[in-house]
């Protein structure tokens, strides 16, 4: 299943693998915290669900804007 990223097509439309990554693991993180998936499970990893909402098309990049997501001790130092 994650032979489907070897084609860049995938790997262009979230802005290349690094963020690609970061959005697996967003994903990934949110579904061992009990989310549920969007697509069905049987028989599936957490990791094979996230590959196939991506694949399916069901997650977008969304990436916090700037300064959003930190604390305020983060954003003085």
């Amino acid at each position: 299943m994650i032979d489907v990223f070897r084609d860049d097509e995938i790997i262009n439309k979230f802005g290349g693998r690094f963020k690609l990554c970061a959005l697996i693991q967003r994903r990934w993180l949110q579904l061992m915290q009990g989310a549920r998936p969007m697509v069905q499970t049987r028989g599936l990893t957490d990791l094979e669900v996230v590959v196939k909402e991506i694949v399916e098309g069901k997650l977008d990049m969304e990436l916090p804007e700037e300064g959003e997501g930190k604390s305020e001790d983060e954003e003085q130092s």
